[in-house]
């Protein structure tokens, strides 16, 4: 039944986009499409707030008789001349329109695709809050960002199992972990800017008390002009208050603003995860991610919320370094394409980068790989990752650093000099049949001529071909004595191959609609042949 319903409304909505507009009947039966008619679009619209469910009703109860909550449906008005500021800024609107219905204490946000998996979420999130000796001191209660749709062996390695169980984790002894934008629940008070005092003390009843005697129809009056396109105007909202504007990582630079005024957050991770959703199930959506997520750090980084200058003596310094580790990511891009590029290009040309394998000078690179490596694998498969996986990271690891990260780094660049504007880009999670499956036989997805798969194909070809001449130079030039000299680059060399591997199939070998496409290889080769052309002194 439930199946049979969701089919009916995903064919109500799929007619009225395609139609564009709404038709009278479905008018008649939801009370949420009264006020839409043919002169509104999703981007110029009146405030829209109506009361669907309303909890206090003794007859808002479900079929069996179990009490209904409150349900509102809301659409923050929007018009052309007017920036609505994206997330932030519906997130701002709804803070506003929730304190005239419920204004209860505490509010959860959570994405458009995530699902409540754990009953008991709640409940243990309002346990950190009642805490009697730091309950008082927490912000917000941040839950891990976990997906139902992975593979096995993480092909795009997007479980963050890592990330979840260890980094964001061992934040919580330097202050908390960041805000990452969805699984968390926030002290209302706190995102209309109340800063930190020892003495506070919360109102628990403040959100249940009877507060109004307004008719439904009175409190969605009061709500719309709360919604409205101009109300911000003048106002703190989006800098000292609510959901702070400007950068794409939004949530990220809210929360570093709530621990620097004094706050603390805490990051709860149980064994059932508390919310589920949809990780991307294609190269492009993986990369289109992490392109957002590191050119809203970067933005960050270089803002005046800079951690290390607007935490200054408000966070202490490991907090700051925890936060700063992702305002890194878009620059970390540079000394990524060197490694992948010049020792291979040096290879090829006979050039040495490297102390010889026999040097002592050689022991401190000989230790950052193995140790780098070692506790990463230990990490990862503690974490519950297969080894597969962890090599799949590795690989995913690279391939952001060189594209998504390199996007956001000169992305970011440009909105500085004013050569852009900042937009948001919203992945994409839908994806085709065939995709699918191909996504769950763990087959790497590409199918288009992205640049950024320009620039992948590029360094694979690259690094292939200074792998087999530079083998076949040390093997008729003097092996021992060329090995000797050459075997740290001959090793990073082969390694970049092996981690290409997938690229190299999906150029020369498969023949599905995933594979990448003829006029990327072509491009890709050419470009190869240019930088082996590149002069190294």
């Amino acid at each position: 039944l439930i199946r049979e319903m969701y089919e009916d409304m995903t064919e109500r909505i799929d007619t009225a986009v395609l139609s564009g507009k709404i038709s009278e009947e479905v008018k008649a039966n939801h009370k949420g499409f009264h006020e839409w008619d043919q002169e509104n679009t999703s981007k110029n619209h009146q405030p829209i707030v109506q009361i669907l469910i309303e909890g206090k009703d003794k007859n808002a109860n479900d079929d069996e008789g179990n009490v209904l909550p409150t349900l509102v449906y809301m659409a923050r008005e929007k018009r052309p001349q007017h920036h609505h500021n994206f997330k932030a800024g519906a997130m701002n609107a709804l803070i506003r329109v929730s304190s005239v219905i419920s204004n209860s204490p505490i509010i959860m946000n959570v994405d458009c695709d995530m699902y409540s998996n754990n009953c008991d979420t709640i409940r243990d999130a309002l346990c950190f809050f009642l805490d009697e000796e730091m309950g008082h001191k927490i912000g917000f209660v941040q839950f891990p960002q976990n997906y139902n749709n992975l593979t096995k062996n993480n092909i795009y390695g997007n479980s963050h199992q890592v990330t979840n169980q260890v980094l964001m984790g061992g934040m919580d002894s330097v202050g908390g972990p960041m805000y990452v934008g969805t699984g968390c629940f926030h002290r209302r008070e706190i995102l209309c800017g109340r800063r930190f005092t020892e003495d506070y003390k919360e109102d628990w009843n403040g959100g249940i008390k009877d507060k109004t005697q307004e008719s439904i129809v009175e409190i969605e009056e009061k709500a719309k002009s709360l919604a409205a396109s101009t109300y911000e105007h003048d106002t703190q909202w989006g800098d000292e208050i609510g959901i702070k504007y400007g950068y794409p990582a939004e949530d990220i630079v809210t929360g570093l603003g709530i621990h620097c005024r004094g706050w603390k957050s805490v990051h709860s991770n149980p064994p059932r995860p508390a919310f589920l959703g949809v990780a991307p199930t294609t190269l492009a959506q993986t990369l289109l991610q992490h392109k957002r997520w590191s050119e809203g750090s970067f933005s960050i980084f270089l803002s005046k919320y800079c951690p290390f200058m607007f935490g200054h003596g408000k966070i202490k310094l490991r907090h700051q370094m925890g936060y700063s580790i992702y305002g890194l990511w878009a620059p970390n891009s540079i000394p990524t394409l060197y490694y992948v590029i010049i020792p291979s290009l040096a290879l090829l040309k006979g050039i040495s980068l490297f102390p010889e394998i026999t040097s002592p000078w050689m022991s401190p690179f000989i230790y950052v790989l193995c140790v780098k490596n070692m506790y990463s694998l230990y990490e990862a498969l503690s974490c519950g990752d297969t080894l597969k996986g962890w090599w799949n990271e590795q690989r995913m690891w690279m391939v952001r650093r060189i594209t998504s990260y390199l996007y956001g780094l000169t992305d970011t660049v440009r909105k500085l000099l004013g050569l852009s504007k900042m937009t948001f880009a919203v992945t994409s999670k839908v994806s085709e049949e065939s995709e699918s499956k191909r996504y769950e036989q763990e087959i790497m997805e590409f199918g288009s001529s992205a640049p950024e798969y320009v620039i992948i194909a590029t360094v694979a070809l690259l690094n292939l071909n200074c792998l087999v001449v530079g083998l076949c130079q040390i093997m008729t030039g003097g092996w021992n004595i060329l090995l000797n000299v050459f075997s740290p680059q001959l090793i990073l060399c082969g390694m970049l191959v092996i981690t290409n591997i997938p690229f190299y199939e999906a150029m020369f070998v498969r023949k599905d609609k995933g594979r990448i496409p003829f006029s990327v290889t072509l491009a890709s080769i050419g470009f190869a042949i240019l930088a082996l052309l590149v002069p190294i002194v």
